[in-house]
């Protein structure tokens, strides 16, 4: 029999097993019904390998200590035992959640809710602790929530197996105690744990539900264990400036380092708690931005003066100093994201912190709007940044304690702890990635140059332009030598790929290296790691002091996901990798969705599909397939036949629209720096023509309804993008309808002719608008809050357009003045989008969608994390230090 099998066999005569709730570190967790009292309680069997090594009657004997606790906020124990080789105890199943649950969904908690949870739980910890039991792994896991009022679970588990194990408990691999709740006596293996340790714990979930993450985290329980027994926390006034003195008091003198310096007991944390006139002399921190200032000086007599020693103390408490210096091996994980943090694939670019600890994208909040979380690693719920709102392109300061983002037009920094106001660095347009060095300067692309600015704030400085005459149309994606002195970016190209080039900040010397590649990054300070056309991810030796590649690349991985200029990676300078997989222009297909969000996939095979556009008659598709970057070619897709045909052979195209008539396919020319307009008969009866040439690069064009007229959107460098309105049989006569410093783009024409709708960041950040055509207008506001891509239905009575993972519909009546209605969201869900082009179209009735997805991205997007793959052998691409 199954192990599922022989539980529920062994244990028939006293409960029926219903179902699996959960697993945890030491134990599965099943719901059952308890037969004799017919009650339904929870089943918790210890993990197999805690029973190998446990002494059963021993533990059993312990755990009955823990029965005589009977208390309103204390789950207490009904039964345990053993059966069939399996220990079990049995405690009440509390229909609600736990307090992970709850601090999951909103992050922080009001600061009433989560004093009063704090002091409630005093109140357990205080009746325990004075009949001699104490909890040792007090956190959110174990602490429920019935009817708004927490009930502590595993009262005395903790101690029972360390009773029961004796010294046999690391054979387990089970360290008793959670790393971010641990007290530092915990932490170093210290051989009495008191009641003060608990006072720690409960300390630290006060801080989290007060700020949204423990006192300490990292990347590894090591780097959170030594943090707890080295580093003090913030005060949580750094993080939410709006806690009460009091409560900040407690809170700083429950995490003193040392047992002495804590509340003698949990009563008084409580009281303390309860009291506005509470104050504790260590407590020093009350405003909110960084700290400055002198450290305090520990000094547990069992921990040394360096924080190398303290680093053996603590590794050899836990176990982890190895006699022989194994490189610890390669691993990879899977980080999912749920509704609320989810990340946003169209603003293509993720960023580690300098640690590796950190993760920070543009993700969606609740009401689908954009702003920056970030993913601490070792927790499951994202955090959002606040006043991030609308941010994109997140940098990390060399430090790790600000990060830096763009939103509504301006380049902007934030505390990473929050708590405070974000600040304005300098306004950026067209901005392609940046990087943060140790000397507080930031370089960034704008409007493919590179600038330098301080991040104290102040003007540009133009560092390089591209090289036009060795054929360079951008310079994007800066990254930065460990010392800051050198620069890395990639110079896109009218005559091939685009190449990786080193320019050094002393000479503003610049040098194009004998790679081609989407995003570099420069690891351990001799290794250049990259990302190439296909997505693939390569490891070079790199002299960052002379800008130069010392050897040969070798692969590291494959599959990272690439976006119209860049790639969806991130790397650390400690090596650790994200990505989101994909490829080269990713494995998409296109799905029809009705206004319900009901998705059915079309049988086309999967490929890199763009904007895909409706026919008149609605029986076919036109669409782009990405071939090169942002480049590619036009096919159709008939509906009916299921049936592809390529109309364009020279990956130079995207961006395609029909004709009014549907007899033919207009679309953008992509010439190096130059741009154009061409056509071709949409049953590829002929070659493509050339309709017009442009200094600068088209993107997006759309006939009038009657076709004789034509608005295209170019991009200029001195005044970003443009629209133009032009006749169809005189393009290269075309006049500027809409120039200016603004960013206007994504255009749709209203089925009248008369209105075309457009997005512009004229109110710092991107909204929808209408506009007349061909003629000076008014300009009437379609969205608030947000809007991007928008389109028309055929029937002219209804404007769409996106808004996060939403899409929502606007009822608008046509006439000498539009009328506009309130938007309305009708569905969501993990679809392409672009910030500057509509990646999907309406059908002709109006009910249904044609959308772009991600292959599996129906489960959400998701990043994968590589750790410690630098440190085996020759990872670098050369032999190891």
């Amino acid at each position: 029999m199954s192990p599922p099998e022989r539980l529920t066999t062994a244990l028939a005569d006293r409960y029926r097993i219903e179902r699996e709730l959960g697993q945890g570190g030491m134990a599965t967790v099943f719901l059952a019904q308890d037969l004799k009292h017919d009650r339904r309680v929870a089943l918790k069997v210890l993990k197999p390998e805690l029973a190998a090594v446990l002494g059963a009657e021993r533990f059993v004997v312990e755990i009955k200590t823990t029965a005589s606790l009977q208390h309103p906020h204390i789950l207490p124990l009904f039964d345990s035992g053993t059966a069939d080789g399996f220990l079990y105890y049995v405690m009440p199943y509390v229909e609600g959640e736990t307090l992970r649950d709850k601090l999951n969904r909103e992050t922080q908690l009001g600061i009433d809710e989560a004093v009063k949870i704090a002091t409630e739980v005093a109140d357990a910890l205080d009746y325990a602790h004075r009949h001699g039991v104490i909890h040792r792994d007090i956190k959110p896991e174990n602490i429920l929530l019935h009817d708004g009022r927490p009930m502590v679970a595993d009262f005395g588990i903790a101690l029972a197996l360390s009773a029961a194990a004796g010294g046999r408990l690391t054979e387990t691999g089970l360290s008793l105690g959670t790393p971010h709740y641990m007290s530092p006596e915990q932490a170093t293996a210290a051989k009495e744990i008191t009641a003060r340790s608990d006072v720690y714990s409960l300390g630290s979930v006060l801080y989290e539900m007060l700020s949204g993450a423990p006192p300490h985290v990292g990347a590894s329980a090591q780097q959170i264990i030594m943090k707890i027994v080295t580093e003090e926390a913030p005060p949580v006034t750094t993080l939410r400036k709006s806690v009460p003195a009091n409560v900040a008091a407690a809170v700083a003198r429950a995490l003193e380092k040392l047992p002495a310096d804590r509340f003698e007991s949990a009563k008084a944390l409580a009281d303390a708690l309860a009291n506005p006139a509470y104050t504790n002399a260590v407590f020093t921190g009350g405003v909110a931005g960084p700290r400055v200032g002198v450290p305090r000086v520990l000094t547990w007599p069992f921990i040394a003066v360096s924080v190398g020693a303290a680093a053996a103390v603590v590794a050899a408490a836990w176990g982890w100093l190895r006699p022989a210096p194994v490189p610890p091996p390669v691993t990879q994980v899977a980080l999912t994201f749920d509704r609320v943090g989810r990340p946003v694939a169209s603003t293509g670019h993720i960023a580690l912190s300098p640690d590796g600890s950190m993760l920070a994208y543009t993700g969606t909040d609740g009401e689908g709007r954009f702003r920056i979380f970030i993913r601490y690693l070792d927790r499951e719920a994202p955090v959002p940044v606040t006043e991030t709102e609308g941010g994109s392109y997140p940098l990390f300061s060399a430090d790790g304690a600000w990060l830096a983002f763009v939103a509504r037009g301006r380049l902007w920094k934030t505390s990473v702890a929050g708590g405070g106001q974000a600040a304005e660095i300098c306004a950026v347009e067209e901005f392609w990635g940046g990087a943060w060095g140790p000397d507080d300067r930031i370089v960034f692309s704008m409007r493919g140059n590179l600038y330098q600015v301080s991040a104290a704030g102040g003007a540009p400085e133009l560092l390089a332009k591209p090289d036009a005459a060795a054929g360079q149309s951008n310079l994007i994606a800066p990254a930065l030598t460990p010392d800051g002195r050198g620069v890395l970016a990639i110079a896109r190209s009218t005559r091939g790929d685009p190449r990786i080039m080193v320019m050094s900040l002393a000479d503003k010397n610049v040098a194009q290296l004998a790679l081609s590649g989407r995003q570099a990054f420069v690891v351990r300070g001799r290794a250049l790691v990259y990302v190439d056309q296909a997505g693939s991810l390569f490891t070079v030796p790199f002299d960052p002091r002379r800008l130069r590649v010392t050897g040969e690349p070798r692969r590291i991985l494959e599959g990272v996901a690439t976006t119209f200029f860049s790639s969806m990676a991130a790397v650390a300078p400690t090596g650790a990798i994200a990505y989101v997989g994909g490829g080269a222009g990713g494995a998409r297909e296109l799905v029809l969705v009705d206004r319900t969000g009901q998705a059915r996939a079309l049988p086309a095979a999967p490929a890199a599909w763009r904007h895909p556009r409706f026919s008149p008659d609605g029986r076919r598709l036109v669409v782009g397939i990405e071939t090169r970057g942002s480049r590619g070619d036009i096919w159709t897709w008939d509906l009916g036949a299921q049936r592809l045909s390529r109309l364009t052979f020279d990956s130079l195209n995207t961006h395609p629209v029909w004709s009014p008539d549907g007899r033919s396919v207009y679309f953008s020319r992509l010439l190096g720096p130059n741009g154009g307009i061409g056509r071709v008969r949409a049953d590829g009866s002929a070659r493509p023509e050339s309709l017009l040439a442009w200094p600068t690069t088209i993107w997006e064009m759309e006939l009038t309804p009657d076709g004789r007229s034509m608005l295209f959107r170019n991009d200029d460098p001195a005044t970003s993008r443009d629209i133009h309105w032009a006749r169809a049989d005189s393009l290269s006569a075309a006049r500027i309808l809409l120039g200016s410093p603004l960013n206007e783009r994504t255009i749709t024409i209203s089925p009248d002719g008369r209105y075309f709708a457009y997005v512009s960041n004229a109110s710092g950040g991107d909204e929808v608008y209408l506009r007349r055509v061909a003629e000076e207008s008014s300009t009437w506001p379609v969205s608030n809050g947000g809007g991007t891509e928008p389109r028309w239905a055929r029937s002219g009575r209804e404007l769409f357009f996106r808004r996060g993972d939403s899409l929502y519909a606007v009822p608008v009546t046509l006439g000498t003045e539009p009328g506009i209605g309130q938007p309305r969201a009708l569905f969501g869900g993990r679809y392409e989008a672009s910030v500057f082009h509509s990646f999907y179209d309406v059908a002709p009735d109006g009910n249904h969608f044609v959308m772009v997805r991600s292959q599996g991205a129906e489960g959400g997007l998701v990043i994968h994390l590589v750790q410690n793959w630098f440190d085996q052998p020759k990872a670098a691409g050369g032999p190891r230090d």
